[in-house]
């Protein structure tokens, strides 16, 4: 049988029991019913105590009868008559009529009857515990007595203190509030209670103070109702004028102690009002139901806020102008930080950042944070942590809390792994900071410094940095920086509405020429992938949403033809080329930029054009401009197999390629992990056995050792990283992209603290030249196996194991220092570091007295103070791509509230995403043969004319003029010798040119030489001027660095010795100290070429030219010839 369960307090009757026949089931079964029957008291108890709403009016109605009795008091008050006679008489009796009379003894007695009532039913077996109650012993005070005048009519006039009521009101009143919250199902607010038991109290103070003065001054002046309130209220607020004083002794006994008890109770009352407002000040208290519903909002959920997170966040959000009027409201279950309490009382923010501490996974503080009617919700993971995965988890938890909460709200989540991206696939906008990156730094090796043309890109700026600056490339580098991606429909376009039914590639040319604006991709109205330069294949519809980058977008433009009337009648050229060279005339001011359209029609033919010199000028002519035409003809377009293993780029007439280099094109058949984007790659044909992927240690199938046994054409790539995880994919997908030439494919090399999974090595087996290595830039050895003395890049990925630091900012030391050290000891190894704060940025090739690094500090300064966002631009290793931090690209996930196409248009940037039809990002060199184009202009036009190529930007080096690189010091030194003697200046110019060739160990003197040109320059009076011997002292300066460089060398090139290493590659005194390099994104047309400047290319998909049936277009895009199918741009 099963047991009965019986419920507390009910009795059970059992129903008769029903015994079906043996033949309907063969056995009996017994089968007990039960029924719960309450007692009266248990009824009672639920109608009284335990149903919350019931209970919610029977204590309205006790709170109404109490303040029914304090108001009948005082009615009895006001027509008592005055007092006459024995003044001890008015004390204990009171004039009372009778109506007056019969109201407050039924008062009493519902009171009374109540109260006895619910002490019968909260009965627990203690009648002291109910008796001795202060509520109780005031009930029997103030009822009894009535009802006792009702049998003894003599005791009808005895004085009664009902005004003892007011608390039980109180009383009453607090039940009430917790009774009204528990009913309506809301969490009781504490402070909301004790605010009211704080004024409940004063009140029932004050009201009990003058109800008993007024009585017993009856004895003495016979004070009114509104001369003792005077009286209080003077007393209390410690002013005491003294014009109303109490006189017979009772009344001031009661005086003194109320105003003992006032100097108790309020003070607690105070100081616990006081710790909860310093709770509710920490946890932020509630956002307004109201002002949610009337203002617009958005919530940033975070584990822990930090300053540069929040002005990150506050600077990039606020910038847009359609953003101002939003507040933004902050989740953190961490307590407020003391910089950004500080920065929260700025009136700017105060009154627009409201911070509240709570949970995400709690609906409580969803419902604080109103997270319903958010416009959005950004939801960011802690980077600064040594369990990424572990933050990770938590942003997963916060994004499906938050969607289960508020299915409608927009999601923005930041997540670190790739390989936790398909758990939050339901966001609208995702931002994986390990594949944006890897991905980056994997394009830093072939497109320099596009770190920081992307984190340009992403940020908002007006392009006013550096415009106070005496120098003109920090002028040009900062006007060009404030170049962003903007969006707007054809049809409604002033840019590009003219060339509807046009090819991309003439909108793109001829928006530039005109407007200076860069077009650089498109979106059909019923597709929702965006193409990058689709190619002159397609033809612009009205329709189309056009992404263009530009100083400001065009709605806050204003336009101005200055010429146009002028030149309406002009006549036209057949020659649609440009005959002048546009000035792009910008000016910016408060978010607007006025445009000064130029003519575009071409001038006379004495005028300047495109025309080469003549024949004689040089022994080969080179080819004019071509135009670039409205319409190209498919049937003279470039076309190459991309699925075929012969190509140009492949083999030459003139060389044999090694087998090696026999490589299949096709889909990685292996991810390391789920949501990866498939992306048509250069591959084996067989994977190759792991253990060949071990570059340092010999396997059956290789006997190498070291990078420099393998004979590698090309330069190395390293990647220095503590674990191989699954972003680290994302590294070599782009190296090995189907577009990228196969005879320029770097081999890569992983450096690794740790041994890699082998779920990874099974995923990069596939790729040609990838190896790995157990290893740390720590150790020199490790350095030399690896092949860094013939590497062309050097990527240094910040540890996870160093992000959680005791001071935030001491996480990037030991990479800033360890980056030093390559540095110091290869000079001329291009570098690329990740750091955790971009602050650090300053600490990047650190030369402590190096007046030009200092005068850049000063500049960073200035920036700052101006309210610039990016004041670390003009930081010289930032500025050439040589170093970046991730924390940068936070910007690119709080952009795309406004501009929700920047997340895709980034990752078809960097090669995270193939679109087809969609182009890649590249780049081209300008060399010496290449100037006769000679301005940017031009060479947008002969890239749109030839390859279809979209220019975005010029990655430029000059020299710095600031200071004196080492050889012009070293030659500067010979010279002044030369003075002194010529046979030791003629010494030391052969010491220099063997040491520079040769081992250091063949010249033991070299370096007491160097002291002795030293101490030679410190003894010698200069006959010159001030100036002079300030530039002796720098050359005796760089003299002693040069001795010291020799040293590490030195020390190099014995370690190189020990392990069995030549040092042929080895160069220690080539470096490019002397330099600087930078960013021009959508140069004006007039900017002049020059030599070495790398030239960032959108480049069209080479498979959309495959051959197809597509009929052929009106004419051609380019005067090539047909045979030539090299995937690089010859210009």
């Amino acid at each position: 049988m099963f047991p009965k369960l019986v419920p507390y307090g009910a009795t059970f009757v059992p129903f008769p029991r029903l015994q079906p026949s043996i033949s309907d089931s063969g056995k009996r079964v017994q089968v007990e019913f039960y029924m719960n029957e309450n007692t009266f008291k248990e009824r009672l108890k639920l109608f009284f105590i335990k149903n919350q709403r019931s209970s919610l009016r029977i204590r309205l109605f006790n709170f109404s009868l109490k303040v029914l009795s304090c108001l009948l008091y005082i009615i009895r008050v006001l027509l008592d008559p005055p007092p006459q006679g024995n003044k001890w008489y008015h004390i204990f009796w009171v004039t009372r009529c009778l109506p007056l009379w019969g109201l407050q003894v039924s008062v009493a007695l519902i009171s009374l009857f109540e109260t006895v009532l619910l002490g019968y039913l909260s009965y627990k077996g203690n009648i002291w515990e109910q008796i001795l109650r202060i509520p109780f012993i005031l009930e029997i005070i103030n009822a009894v007595p009535f009802i006792i005048s009702i049998f003894w009519p003599s005791l009808r006039n005895l004085f009664i203190p009902v005004f003892l009521n007011c608390w039980l009101a109180k009383h009453a009143l607090e039940n009430m509030i917790n009774d009204l919250h528990r009913a309506i199902q809301r969490t009781q607010s504490a402070m909301f209670n004790q605010v009211l038991i704080l004024i409940s109290t004063l009140l029932c103070l004050i009201f009990t103070c003058i109800c008993g003065i007024q009585h017993l001054e009856r004895a003495g002046k016979k004070l009114t109702l509104f001369d003792s309130l005077y009286f209080c209220i003077v007393t209390f607020s410690t002013v005491g004028f003294g014009d109303v004083t109490p006189e017979t002794a009772l009344s001031k006994l009661f005086v003194v102690i109320m105003i003992c008890v006032a100097l108790v109770v309020l003070p607690i009352q105070f100081e616990q009002l006081a710790f909860l407002w310093m709770e509710r000040q920490k946890s932020g208290g509630n956002y307004s139901r109201h002002r949610a519903q009337t203002e617009k909002h958005v919530v940033l959920c975070v584990s822990s806020l930090k300053i540069d997170l929040l002005m990150d966040f506050l600077n990039e959000f606020y910038a847009h102008p359609r953003l101002q009027d939003y507040y933004v409201v902050i989740l953190c279950p961490t307590e407020i930080d003391v910089q950004v309490r500080r920065v929260l009382q700025i009136p700017m923010w105060s009154q627009r950042v409201i911070y509240l501490q709570g949970s995400a996974l709690k609906d409580q503080d969803l419902l604080r944070a109103k997270m319903d009617d958010a416009e959005a919700c950004f939801i960011l993971s802690s980077r600064c942590e040594v369990d990424r995965t572990s933050s990770d988890h938590q942003t997963i938890l916060r994004a499906w809390a938050v969607k289960d909460f508020a299915p409608n709200c927009p999601l923005y989540v930041q997540i670190l792994k790739p390989e936790n991206k398909f758990h939050i696939k339901f966001a609208d906008h995702v931002v994986c900071e390990e594949e944006f990156k890897y991905a980056m730094l994997a394009l830093n090796c072939i497109c320099p410094a596009t770190s920081t043309l992307i984190t340009l890109l992403v940020h908002t700026s007006r392009g006013q940095e550096g415009q106070q600056s005496p120098e003109q490339w920090q002028k040009m580098y900062g006007r060009c920086s404030g170049n962003e991606v903007y969006h707007i429909i054809m049809e409604e376009s002033t840019f590009f509405a003219e060339y509807e039914g046009k090819s991309f590639t003439y909108a793109s040319f001829h928006a530039h020429k005109k407007f200076g604006v860069c077009l650089i991709g498109v979106r059909r109205e019923d597709n929702k992938n965006i193409l990058l330069n689709p190619g002159p294949r397609y033809i612009m519809n009205a329709t189309d949403t056009c992404f263009y980058i530009n100083i400001t977008k065009e709605e806050n433009s204003a336009f101005k033809n200055q010429d146009q009337l002028r030149r309406n009648n002009a006549s036209r050229s057949f020659y649609h080329g440009p005959s002048r060279l546009p000035v792009h005339s910008i000016i910016a001011s408060m978010g607007t930029v006025a445009i000064d359209l130029q003519d575009t029609s071409c001038r006379s033919a004495s005028g300047p054009n495109l025309a080469l010199p003549p024949e004689g000028s040089k022994e080969t002519r080179r080819p004019s401009i071509a135009p670039v035409l409205e319409v190209a003809d498919t049937s003279s377009i470039q076309t190459c197999d991309l699925l075929s293993d012969q190509s140009e780029d492949e083999t030459t007439p003139d060389e044999n390629i090694s087998s090696n280099l026999e490589y299949a094109k096709g889909y990685p058949p292996y991810s390391p992990y789920i949501g990866s984007s498939p992306t048509f790659c250069h591959l084996l044909h067989e994977k190759i056995p792991v253990c060949c992927l071990r570059l340092d240690k010999s396997c059956q199938h290789n006997y190498y050792e070291d990078a420099k046994a393998y004979g590698f054409k090309n330069k190395l790539i390293i990647v220095a990283a503590e674990t191989a995880g699954n972003g680290l994919y994302n590294f070599i997908v782009p190296l090995r992209a189907y577009y990228r030439p196969k005879k320029e494919l770097n081999p890569i090399v992983l450096l690794l603290d740790n041994p890699p999974d082998m779920h990874f090595l099974d995923a990069i087996c596939w790729f040609p030249m990838v190896y790995y290595m157990v290893g740390s830039i720590d150790n020199l050895d490790d350095l030399l196996r690896c092949g860094v003395t013939f590497a062309a890049n050097m990527v240094v990925v910040d540890k996870e194991s160093t992000m959680s630091a005791e001071e935030d900012y001491m996480a990037d030391a030991k990479t800033i220092v360890n980056v030093q050290t390559l540095f110091r000891l290869f000079s001329s190894l291009s570098i690329i570091t990740e750091l955790t704060h971009p602050a650090n940025m300053r600490f990047m090739q650190f030369r402590a007295k190096d007046c030009y690094s200092l005068a850049l500090s000063k500049l960073e300064k200035k920036e700052r103070e101006r309210g610039s966002n990016l004041a670390f631009m003009f930081r010289l290793p930032f500025a050439a791509g040589r170093v970046f931090s991730i924390s940068m690209l936070d910007t690119l996930l709080y952009q795309s509230f406004v501009k929700d196409y920047m997340i895709s248009i980034t990752r078809l940037l960097l090669g995270l995403d193939t679109t087809p039809g969609s182009g890649f990002l590249c780049s081209m060199k300008i060399t010496e043969d290449d100037l006769w184009i000679r301005t940017y202009a031009r060479l947008y036009q002969k890239l749109c004319s030839s390859t279809g190529d979209i220019p975005i930007g010029i990655y430029r080096t000059e020299s710095q003029k600031l200071r004196t690189s080492e050889s012009q010091i070293s030659i500067s030194v010979e010279d002044w010798e030369d003075t002194k003697d010529t046979k030791e200046q003629s010494h030391h110019r052969n010491n220099h040119r063997n040491s520079t060739s040769s081992d250091q160990s063949d010249h033991p003197l070299l370096r007491r030489k160097s002291m002795q040109w030293a101490r030679r320059l410190s003894r010698k009076v200069p006959k010159h001027s001030g100036k002079t011997a300030e530039k002796i002292n720098q050359q005796r300066l760089n003299l002693y660095r040069r001795s010291e460089r020799q040293e590490l060398a030195e020390l190099v090139k014995n370690r190189m010795k020990h392990l069995g290493l030549t040092t042929v590659g080895y160069d220690e005194m080539n470096d490019h100290q002397g330099t600087l390099s930078y960013i021009l994104i959508n140069p004006s047309p007039d900017t002049r070429l020059e030599v070495n400047d790398v030239v960032y290319l959108i480049r069209p998909d080479p498979l959309a030219y495959l051959p197809n049936t597509a009929p052929s277009r009106k004419s051609s895009i380019c005067n090539t010839t047909g045979a030539d199918t090299r995937e690089e741009t010859q210009l």
